[in-house]
């Protein structure tokens, strides 16, 4: 199974920007989880750490469509070097806010501000089908790996993320986050032999990503996926917390995203020229039915085995979007499709952290995912949706 990954390792230059998308999107992913645990520590409050994390997520989101329409027309890394610095300076803020006791308004200034960053994961994905334009077989394992390699980050990030936030001082996750991320991306943008070269201006289309049809619908369905993530994040750390053990919260959430991954894996190599429409539809389903045995755990054993089962429905529906995306989106505006459906997890992530951490605050930690449940009921009625509306349409290239 895992030799049919291997042809993208040797595509000349691939291994660097691989690395460094690597060190960045593991860093990507502590930021959530080092956020709540560095806010909840100092003020004592999970619903202003979840609305502290839900504000910046929200503001990811409105950064995230213009950057991404930027790089389309401009390169990736003449935008992404910038707006790197830019962000820096404020992660560099919230930690200060955090760390010397300053009035907590002020971290829905300067958390937000971090967000000016353009998104990682897709100038990946624009890579790859730069590299595969003509080779969809390929193109397919390289997305399927891409949604693997998030995964994988989030087994590494949230882990490292609390277990330094808890055991050191509780700015400790987020300033490893900011290190990391540094790294990353002055590795990424270095491999510029894999950059994707900028469609000239005359071929470019005139409107926007989002009035492609079927983007929008798309995006739906990342926000309920993404709420998954935020309710998990908070809650999980909560649930932890009352048991006594808030350091066991990263390994369970690290095994969610461990199930995630390996299905990620299977799911790249035995999908491709299957019908997209259908898969969506078993994914979302997927993620409905098996984040539901999570609010009857009894401790933090069974947890961590449910959230394990919780995930695997995660990276098959995720990739099934992008690879959709990638069928119906013009090329000179991949980055901005893609971005625009990242968008939709973002917030996601954003809603799902601020309404469970007003769950655990008002109603118990347990009940939290309650939220998450109705997250995947809700993204499997809009897939229905979506599959009505792009199967009237003629996509016969999308199975």
């Amino acid at each position: 199974m895992l030799a049919s990954y291997r042809p993208l390792f040797e595509v000349p230059g691939a291994r660097v920007f691989i690395t460094g998308g690597m060190i960045a999107r593991s860093a990507g992913a502590m930021f959530g989880v080092a956020t709540v645990a560095m806010v909840a520590a100092r003020r004592d409050s999970y619903a202003l750490a979840g609305a502290v994390m839900a504000v910046g997520m929200v503001s990811l989101a409105l950064f995230a469509p213009f950057l991404g329409r930027l790089v389309d027309r401009y390169g990736q890394r003449r935008i992404a070097i910038p707006f790197f610095l830019w962000s820096g300076f404020w992660a560099v803020m919230t930690i200060l806010t955090s760390w010397r006791g300053w009035p907590s308004w002020l971290l829905f200034i300067t958390f937000p501000l971090c967000g000016a960053i353009p998104n990682l994961g897709t100038m990946a994905r624009a890579r790859w089908s730069h590299i595969f334009a003509h080779d969809p077989r390929s193109l397919h394992t390289a997305m399927s790996f891409e949604q693997v390699m998030e995964e994988v980050t989030f087994v590494i990030g949230p882990v490292l993320a609390i277990w330094l936030s808890t055991s050191l001082f509780p700015e400790a996750g987020f300033m490893f986050a900011v290190i990391c991320y540094t790294v990353g991306v002055l590795v990424f943008i270095s491999a510029r032999s894999t950059e994707p070269p900028v469609v000239p201006h005359h071929e470019r289309p005139t409107g926007h990503a989002h009035h492609v049809p079927g983007l929008v619908p798309l995006a739906f369905i990342m926000v309920m996926t993404g709420a998954i993530f935020g309710v998990n994040e908070v809650v999980t750390l909560a649930v932890a917390s009352e048991m006594g053990h808030p350091n066991a919260a990263g390994p369970v959430l690290a095994l969610y995203a461990v199930g995630s991954a390996l299905s990620g894996l299977v799911f790249g190599t035995i999908s491709h020229g299957r019908n997209l429409l259908k898969l969506l539809l078993a994914g979302t389903a997927g993620m409905a039915v098996l984040e539901a045995p999570v609010l009857f755990a009894g401790n933090l054993w069974i947890l961590s085995l449910l959230m394990l089962f919780a995930g695997i429905a995660t990276a098959p529906t995720l990739i099934t979007v992008m690879n959709l995306i990638e069928r119906i989106v013009p090329k000179a505006q991949l980055n901005e499709g893609m971005t625009i459906v990242l968008t939709g997890l973002i917030i996601g992530v954003a809603g799902g952290s601020a309404i469970s951490g007003v769950v655990v605050d008002h109603i118990g930690p347990r009940y939290g995912y309650v939220v998450a449940i109705l997250a995947g009921a809700f993204a499997f009625v809009m897939a229905l949706g979506t599959h009505s509306f792009l199967t009237k349409r003629d996509l016969a290239h999308l199975r």
